[in-house]
């Protein structure tokens, strides 16, 4: 983001043609949910290079409209108006996702999901059902824990061990069946397999009976993963190899959409 002196107007228009105000409190609130969603303003200031009056005016203006909301400590977090802004948007975003999975079912014939990350839980925000009568069900809007899932392998892949360790410590690691990874350094040897595979496997961990094979949406505007899930007799090892190529072409396709949709140009 652009930064300027304290004695730039906030009707001043940004190099990209855009109104710098309204850039930088999107810009706040973006570096509020990075921080895990409370801040200082001295945080904000160092981590954004605006100057402290800058910035105590954009948040009160934030406060007034419900986005963010002050502490007893005096620090910032953010506001409850959010939430509904967040619940809409998920659902559009399973709405653009449809489509995607719907080509994931043709193909492979088994049932397809997108999914989130919302806080320290995996939520589902659209699915395609295989037409088999033997399938997978899970509801949209239904949230688990990312350490037995398919989708939370593949969204937490990339972050660092030791966030990683203390999402696990806030969440536990209960077991869902026999075969769910219950210890840190047995999700943390998942996650590399990850990293190294290309993609990720629920093997019975969420449900018996039940293989999933996930990828994380590549650059999508909040992080998202997809998968295919189905009885284990028939997401095999040798259909894995056909299923995951297929997979990570549908992520890079709907990366694509969803960068579109956004406005801003595929890499």
């Amino acid at each position: 983001m652009p930064t300027s002196s304290a004695s730039t107007t906030d009707s001043a228009r940004s190099a990209t043609g855009g109104v710098q105000s309204l850039e930088r409190a999107f810009d706040l609130l973006e570096r509020m949910a990075d921080a895990g969603g409370e801040v200082g303003l001295s945080e904000l200031s160092a981590s954004s290079g605006l100057p402290l009056p800058t910035i105590h005016r954009l948040m009160r203006t934030l406060v007034a409209c419900g986005y963010v909301r002050q502490q007893p400590n005096r620090r910032y977090a953010l506001g409850p108006r959010l939430i509904r802004l967040g619940e809409s948007a998920s659902r559009l975003l399973g709405t653009w996702a449809r489509p995607h999975l719907a080509r994931l079912v043709e193909e492979t014939g088994e049932t397809a999901n997108m999914a989130l990350l919302d806080g320290d839980e995996i939520v589902y925000v659209a699915q395609v059902p295989s037409k088999h009568s033997m399938r997978m069900f899970t509801e949209v809007g239904r949230r688990v824990l990312p350490h037995s899932t398919g989708v939370g392998k593949a969204l937490l892949a990339d972050f660092p061990a030791d966030e990683v360790r203390a999402l696990l410590g806030r969440t536990g690691m209960p077991a869902a069946t026999e075969k769910t990874i219950t210890t840190p350094d047995g999700f943390i040897a998942a996650l590399a397999d990850v990293r190294r595979q290309g993609y990720a496997i629920d093997d019975n961990e969420q449900e018996i009976g039940v293989r999933c094979l996930a990828v994380s949406v590549p650059n999508s505007p909040t992080a998202a993963a997809i998968s295919i899930s189905g009885p284990a007799g028939r997401v095999t090892e040798a259909a894995t190899d056909r299923m995951v190529p297929l997979l990570q072409q549908v992520a890079a396709e709907l990366s694509e959409a969803l960068l579109a949709s956004n406005g801003t140009p595929a890499a």
